[in-house]
């Protein structure tokens, strides 16, 4: 079993090179591969491939003749992905394309695993049911409207023999994840303030909105379930995967404020408001757990606590840079 992703330098990476050895065996070969390349400490070397580039998507698929891809290049973060739209549907898009493309033409029997996106239901959310795999795709931002079309692409190439699995993840967070995402936010304020590097208030948007979250290593274990269990499953699968559980935003920022001793305000922030922000939104999975075996296994109160931990890690380390006048190696 060979396993070529794209985009393994970003957050989820690391955590699905953990999954494949842990669900398919420590036998699983992994080329890990991503825009930027270079040396990692997971992974201790990363591949330099840019989706966007067909050709060089060509020439990796052909020299590694994987079983399968997981794509998880992608614009990570909703709000870069509104900053510069063309980007975003160059490399969701295009990028989706050459992948799939490649393996059709280098590697036909190779399962592609794509990353979408549980936004791409949208406006669909707004009845205020759990969204599963048929509910009509209605996204609302760029981002969504780009990991929709990929997926829908991927949907059509199927029909020319394309063996794909449409994965739809909701809201996850872990150790790792940048301050673009609500959690890290929330968890790098409190670090800082604790440190005494900011005033003991934290900039919030919208608290009283409704997210599904699960932790990373239980996406990443959804990933790997269906490289294992590939051969029992029809081309064009679509998968949600979200834990059913809906966590009012306020909510997790109590419970992280709850894991520290420093007296910190919440005050209101216009610019972390999103117009388009969408009251609840909450998955079902039942596919996922039927046929893939999955369920999540980490309690989210132990995520976030995990969270604010590798926070407070960063901060440290960040002190100790700046005393020093150099980064650790």
């Amino acid at each position: 079993m060979r396993v070529l992703i794209t985009g393994a330098n970003g957050f989820v990476g690391p955590y699905v090179f953990d999954a494949l050895r842990n669900i398919c065996g420590q036998d699983v070969v992994v080329v890990a591969t991503s825009k930027d390349g270079g040396s990692h400490p997971v992974f201790g070397q990363v591949e330099e491939l840019d989706v966007t580039d067909p050709a060089a998507v060509r020439d990796a698929i052909a020299r590694h003749r994987p079983t399968h891809v997981i794509h998880l290049a992608a614009v990570a973060a909703p709000d870069a992905a509104q900053a510069d739209p063309q980007n975003t549907w160059r490399i969701h898009v295009g990028g989706a394309l050459n992948v799939a493309n490649a393996v059709l033409d280098k590697a036909p029997d190779s399962w592609l695993i794509h990353v979408g996106s549980g936004l791409v239901y949208g406006e669909s959310a707004k009845a205020g049911q759990p969204l599963n795999e048929n509910t009509l795709l209605a996204p609302i931002d760029d981002y969504a409207v780009t990991k929709a079309a990929a997926d829908l692409a991927l949907g059509a190439l199927s029909r020319r023999g394309l063996k794909c699995a449409r994965m739809r993840p909701f809201n996850h967070t872990g150790p790792g994840q940048t301050e673009a995402f609500a959690v890290p936010a929330f968890a790098m304020q409190i670090a800082r303030i604790e440190a005494g590097l900011a005033p003991p208030v934290i900039r919030v948007g919208n608290l009283d909105a409704r997210r599904d979250f699960l932790d990373a290593r239980d996406i990443a274990n959804a990933y790997a379930r269906v490289v294992l269990s590939s051969r029992d499953l029809a081309p064009n699968t679509i998968f949600n995967i979200s834990s059913g559980v809906s966590w009012r935003m306020g909510d997790i920022l109590d419970l992280l404020l709850a894991q520290s001793s420093a007296n910190i305000l919440t005050e209101q922030d216009p610019s972390r408001l999103r117009p388009s922000d969408l009251p609840l939104i909450v998955g079902d999975a039942t596919r996922a757990r039927a046929r893939l075996g999955w369920a999540p296994e980490h309690p989210f109160e132990e995520t976030l606590a995990a969270v604010l931990q590798d926070c407070r890690k960063r901060v440290a380390q960040a002190q100790a840079e700046r005393s020093t006048g150099s980064p650790k190696a």
